[in-house]
């Protein structure tokens, strides 16, 4: 398998359209057309990280988080970002990154979080935008289902629990080709009215160029008459954090001694909070500030993140419960999620998961 076979794995799993416009995801390091021996998967790309890599002979290292965020001006050891790019180049080690991909993703690493703690009924908490087209394409009657059926198959009317959503509209279409023309139905230089249906689907963004494809080669007409526009619709399945309900409401000190276990820590910070019983509860793996007003804009009766600064927590007004679990900590089960998902999909391909701990953060 080639670097590149696999960099399109994960397209199709996590499409590159899920990255955020600040970050930086994909192949960061290597050649696509280098062969692929193995792949290491871990949180971050650390030296040991590398070295693990080097002394199993896995020539692939797939982390949750970029080793180049920031644009690199030069290479020369002085940071450990340049030592590591330049140690993987030597030893042609490719890096590829997932980050925001994962983030924004309908199962990604806050669906993770949620499926631990056990929320159920849950959706975006901000939910991406741009994310929705529609198509509207003519197609004769008789050839309706054939298209229906090519769109459905490169992912159009898929949206969240539901597949091969369409809706159909019957009329009559009208059309003269002139003596340049080579028509499906009728000859050159005749009015022609045909029996017709108006084929209506939604699809995700990222799906455009392979929607497109599927309607030019199914559709029977020389000149394919469609429509294709973004939807302002807000799509509750992609998008940062997530937002959803406990089984059984619980009281505060309860929630966070679990969480103290979910997540194998000794140490979470929160706030304090009015509110006698959590029931609403609203996560975001990482560095999650960002989203809190956004989580009691939604209801929430608790906020589960990372890396809270001493003044955000004024922002909960005791409105909220605030839960800092660390950045490690919120994102740890993200590899897992890598993994499983890779073993799935290359049964027999050598996949190992790093065992290198990398969190940079120690407790005392």
């Amino acid at each position: 398998m080639l670097v590149q076979e696999l960099l399109d794995i994960f397209d199709e799993w996590a499409p590159s359209a899920y990255s955020e416009d600040f970050d930086n995801t994909g192949l960061l390091v290597g050649n696509p057309n280098d062969k692929c021996n193995g792949i290491l998967i871990s949180l971050d790309t650390t030296e040991e990280v590398l070295e693990e890599a080097i002394k199993t002979k896995f020539n692939v290292i797939v982390s949750f988080h970029p080793i180049i965020f920031s644009e690199l001006k030069k290479i020369n050891g002085e940071t450990y970002v340049e030592r590591i790019v330049s140690k993987a180049l030597k030893n042609n080690i490719s890096i590829i990154a997932l980050h925001t991909r994962l983030d924004n993703h309908p199962e990604g690493v806050n669906y993770e979080i949620c499926k631990r703690i056990g929320l159920y009924n849950t959706e975006a908490l901000i939910p991406k935008k741009d994310t929705l087209k529609k198509l509207v394409v003519y197609v004769p009657k008789n050839k309706a289902e054939k298209v229906l059926k090519a769109l459905h198959k490169a992912g159009a009317g898929n949206l969240e629990n539901y597949t091969e959503c369409s809706f159909l509209l019957e009329g009559k279409g009208q059309f003269t080709g002139n003596m340049e023309s080579d028509p499906h139905i009728g000859r050159k230089l005749e009015k022609v009215s045909v029996d017709e249906v108006q084929i209506n689907v939604v699809f995700e963004s990222y799906l455009t160029g392979k929607v497109q494809k599927a309607l030019f080669e199914s559709h029977p007409y020389e000149t394919v008459a469609y429509e294709m526009y973004g939807l302002l619709n807000s799509y509750n399945n992609v998008g940062m954090g997530k937002i959803g309900f406990l089984k059984n409401e619980t009281n505060r000190i309860d929630f966070l001694n679990n969480l103290k276990k979910i997540f194998n820590t000794g140490h979470i910070r929160y706030n304090n909070y009015k509110g006698e019983k959590l029931n609403r509860i609203a996560v975001l793996g990482g560095s999650g500030s960002f989203a809190i007003d956004q989580a009691k804009k939604k209801g929430a009766d608790a906020f589960i993140t990372a890396d809270l600064k001493y003044h955000q927590f004024f922002q909960a007004d005791g409105e909220i419960l605030l839960i800092d679990i660390g950045h490690y900590e919120s994102e740890q089960y993200t590899k897992n999620l890598i993994f499983d998902y890779l073993t799935k999909k290359l049964p027999n391909f050598a996949i190992s998961l790093s065992k290198t701990k990398t969190n940079p953060v120690n407790y005392i």
